[in-house]
């Protein structure tokens, strides 16, 4: 076994401290930055190992993983979760703050780009209990995060502020001896300085993708294995074009499953009907099963995606005695808002419906009595708490006490929302109903449980097929594992209610279903609500995959809990094939919370005048997938600006403009010579990426293929330079007309990878390009296939802009607006300065109207700001800069204010 690594390569530190630290015996040899280790691989790169069968290993962090792995520290799921972090998000950020620092001297601008990443660990560290990322021994994690975090941390100037749990941690792990080893043999004690020549020879853009998550493919860190064949094949299927493209199929409803087809099935989770769904919520389910089920549908799968309302229990008899309507009018309240909600955000489910329906509480009763019949229902005696005051008893969510764990004063009946921990309501400590305030008593009440120990057996060896065979996440496999492991118990499936399904047993009649037991079921009512023919999807696992989106906290009860009725019913259900589920999404540094004002809802995004595909973006671009992560209004508008704006829309644009101004809006001809065929090939390779990542639902790293091809194409533009040929020779303008042609066709290609993520701007991309139909769906088919949809003579449409950039004023604004109730002012704030234009205050605001025009303002200034980048006429622009202007005034007026500054002395224009 043999390690090359080369002096001031940074990643060299991680793979040396995880060999010291491991002791695993290793040969060790030098090399330069240039010289080629892997024989197929165009990038020289190190540090590279040599196995003993003769297989190389190019990944720093799968080398780190592969030398513990073989000295008995086995990953876990912790460590895996961290290792996806820094290659996806910590890496990257570290490799442009080092280029920024060693190259550029822009130390300030270093310390931004680090400054979320760092933030985050911090929060991260100072919730856990021991001394390293995962345990109180080092792990690779530790390891990993600390070498690539040495070059910046370890510099004294680097001033990230105060994170004293970074700091503690970092100094744990430095003081290692086989730390203090590895780094003075990679930067022999000259910090940056020792980076420079590795950072010239790798710019920022391509080292950015040099570590994949750690479960990616070698195929796919390495990104630049490209053939000479690879790229003529690349070449000879782009000249075919739509020569043979199947013909595009329109949705038709009932969609049903078809003999010969791959006919898939997909469910979000059913959001509670009683709340406003947040950014989070939307993330969770709704929005990554939308972009799958688009993405399915572009691969020519038969495709069902259902959804709705989730409307029994206590939470919907709460709301509604909170709000004075019944608890059927609260849910058509709700249902309507949640409908409008995804409406906006384009979520394309083939049924929206509710769980308060007949056919609900048919399905669900028929289960009841299958199980019932079965032998797999018990009756026990439950211990409640009961209001005399009310002459109820009090479900979970009526009542609130102090935790007996944490002592939080105001947890509910069935959890703690401070410590997590899942309580008994009768062991909270003085305990009041939440209706009257009275102290309830314990009484006692008899009620059916599911049993769940007599399924366990048939339970286990489902899981086993389905984990093995299916795409579950890392968390879903550990949440039901954890349960397994510590071993099922019967659970209650009736409650002392009116809200709900009834029971249909004599003896429990006065009963409804238990929510977790009632809820699932509505994927099965929703869809009889869809068709009749609900049974050849629900009843037919020969021919179904069942795909389940979800937030980590309803797993059990898909992975577990679901499963084991349907299991108990045997009625040939379908089970979930596929179990996708997502960690948390904070908002900056605290949890959403609509009472406080804290986050954006759903409701409330449409009134940014940030348009639906820029946040589906950016809330797929930060996707909690290992790890929880968090919404920033400044990075929203860094993304936005910069891979958005800069990049993508850039990109596009100038294609289609250089057609348009250069071409008389018809494509040129275009020959291709070497440089041209391996890009075809590289962006090849970056659609096959996005396919095989797509196919196993790894919705945020696919994100990532759409923008490194717009990289390309930016890069290719720059190189050749079309805008300078076009006025020279023959032979230039030529060039220019490939280089344009095989740029649009590009701009096509993007509009089809994005149409899952991004469908208006999808949308508005072929509507420019006039691109024909086929070509979206033709190139998703089977590996990939990029092929000239646009040839020459083609006729594009008119080209726009597709984004605008966010200023640094809207964005302030918005976190503001968002950020939840704000203290008063003192008077030493409130005061103005000295000749300072103030409005004075107007009795006569109005919040609602404010709102409104804060929408409208933010709107026309994002339709000034496009007018100005198209270089419109002057008139034009004129017009509207009016418009912007009376809709300001309208809302100072609307806000409470005098719209007219106070009189100012001053030299007049």
């Amino acid at each position: 076994m043999k390690l090359y690594i080369s002096d001031g390569n940074p990643q060299g530190v991680k793979v040396l401290a995880a060999l010291e630290l491991t002791g695993v015996k290793c040969e060790i040899e030098a090399v330069s930055h240039e010289e080629k280790v892997v024989p197929y691989l165009s990038d020289p790169g190190s540090p590279v190992m040599l196995l003993p069968d003769g297989q190389h290993l190019f990944s720093p962090n799968s080398i780190c993983q592969y030398l513990f792995d073989i000295s008995g520290q086995k990953a876990t799921d912790a460590t895996n979760q961290w290792l996806e972090w820094e290659a996806t998000t910590l890496q990257p950020a570290v490799l442009q703050s080092l280029h920024m620092v060693a190259l550029q001297g822009k130390r300030d601008e270093a310390v931004a780009v680090m400054k979320e990443p760092l933030k985050w660990l911090e929060q991260s560290l100072s919730k856990k209990n021991s001394s390293f990322l995962t345990a109180e021994a080092v792990s690779v994690a530790d390891v990993v995060l600390w070498a690539a975090l040495y070059p910046l941390l370890s510099d004294s100037s680097f001033d990230v502020g105060e994170l004293p749990s970074v700091r503690g941690w970092f100094e744990r792990v430095g003081n290692l001896a086989a730390c203090k080893v590895a780094t003075n043999r990679v930067l022999k004690g000259k910090g940056v300085e020792a980076l420079k020549t590795f950072l010239q020879k790798h710019p920022a853009s391509q080292t950015q993708r040099r570590d994949s998550p750690v479960n990616a493919t070698e195929a796919e860190v390495a990104e630049h294995v490209i053939t000479a064949e690879e790229i003529e094949e690349a070449a000879q299927i782009w000249s075919e074009g739509l020569k043979g493209s199947p013909a595009v199929t329109e949705r038709k409803h009932p969609v049903l499953p078809q003999e010969g087809k791959r006919n898939v099935l997909l469910t979000s989770a059913l959001p509670y009907v009683n709340n406003v769904p947040h950014l989070g919520n939307i993330i969770g389910c709704v929005l990554s099963a939308d972009v799958f089920a688009r993405y399915g549908r572009l691969r020519g799968w038969n495709l069902l995606y259902i959804c709705g309302t989730d409307e029994y229990g206590t939470a919907t008899e709460n709301k509604a005695r909170e709000e004075g309507l019944t608890p059927q009018e609260i849910c058509d309240k709700y249902h309507t808002v949640h409908a409008d909600i995804y409406q906006w955000f384009q979520i394309d489910f083939d049924f929206f419906g509710r769980t308060t329906t007949e056919r609900q509480t048919e399905i669900a009763q028929d289960i009841f009595w299958r199980l019932h019949e079965r032998g797999f229902l018990l009756e026990d005696t439950v211990e409640q708490l009961r209001c005399e005051s009310c002459q109820r008893f009090l479900a979970d969510r009526f009542v609130e006490g102090e935790c007996p764990h944490c002592r939080y004063p105001e947890a509910r009946g069935d959890q703690c929302d401070k410590c997590g921990r899942l309580i008994n309501a009768v062991d909270l400590r003085n305990p009041q109903c939440k209706v009257c305030k009275e102290t309830p008593v314990i009484r006692s009440s008899k009620h059916l449980f599911l049993n769940l120990p007599k399924l366990e057996g048939e339970l286990q060896q489902w899981l086993d097929k389905s984990t093995g065979s299916g795409d579950w996440t890392a968390n879903a496999r550990q949440i039901t594992r954890s349960w397994i492991r510590d071993g099922l118990k019967p659970r209650c499936i009736t409650r002392d209610l009116q809200w709900g399904t009834p029971v249909p047993h004599e003896d429990f009649k006065e009963k409804v279903f238990y929510v977790w037991f009632d809820a699932p079921i509505g994927y099965l009512s929703i869809t009889a609500n869809y068709t009749d023919q609900w049974e050849k999807w629900w009843k037919n696992p020969q021919q179904v995959e069942l795909y389940n989106f979800m937030a980590k906290d309803n797993v059990p009860f898909h992975s577990v809990v679901f499963p084991c009725s349907l299991l108990g019913a045997q009625d040939n259900y379908t089970l979930v094939n596929h179990l996708i589920a997502t960690e948390y999404l904070n908002y900056e540094d605290t949890k959403f919370s609509k009472s406080r004002g804290v986050g954006v809802f759903g409701d409330m995004a449409k009134d940014t005048g940030i348009p639906s595909d820029v946040w589906r973006f950016y809330l797929l671009y930060l996707r909690p997938e290992g790890q929880d992560s968090a919404f920033s209004w400044s990075d929203m508008a860094l993304k936005n600006n910069s891979e958005l704006l800069n990049n993508l829309g850039n990109f596009i644009n100038r294609a289609g403009m250089f057609v348009s101004k250069f071409f008389d809006s018809r494509v040129p001809e275009m020959l291709l010579n070497e440089d041209d065929k391996r890009l075809i090939a590289q962006v090849r390779w970056e659609l096959k990426q996005y396919i095989q990542l797509l196919d196993k639902v790894r919705i945020r790293d696919a994100l990532k293929c759409i923008l490194n091809i717009s990289r390309h194409g930016n890069q290719y533009i720059q190189l050749n330079e079309p805008w300078k040929k076009i006025k020279g020779d023959h032979a230039d303008r030529r060039r220019a007309g490939t280089v344009t042609g095989v740029s649009v066709n590009m701009a096509c290609l993007l509009s089809a990878v994005l149409e899952p993520y991004m469908p208006a701007v999808s949308q508005t991309i072929r509507q420019q390009l006039q691109a024909p139909p086929p070509g979206v769906s033709a190139m998703l088919q089977n590996t990939g296939t990029f092929i000239c949809t646009l040839p020459a003579g083609h006729h594009i449409g008119t080209v726009s802009p597709l984004f605008q950039k966010l200023e640094n004023e809207q964005i302030e604004a918005l976190r503001k607006r968002f950020g939840g109730q704000q203290a008063p002012s003192s008077a030493a704030e409130s005061k103005p300065s000295t000749g300072a234009v103030h409005a004075s205050v107007n009795v006569n605001a109005d919040p609602e109207r404010a709102k409104q025009l804060t929408a409208l303002v933010a709107e026309q200034g994002n339709k000034v700001r496009g007018l100005k980048a198209q270089k419109a006429d002057k008139s034009v622009i004129d017009d509207e800069v009016d418009k912007l202007l009376q809709l300001k005034k309208q809302l100072s007026l609307a806000e409470g204010k005098n719209p007219e500054p106070a009189t100012q002395k001053g030299k007049k224009k």
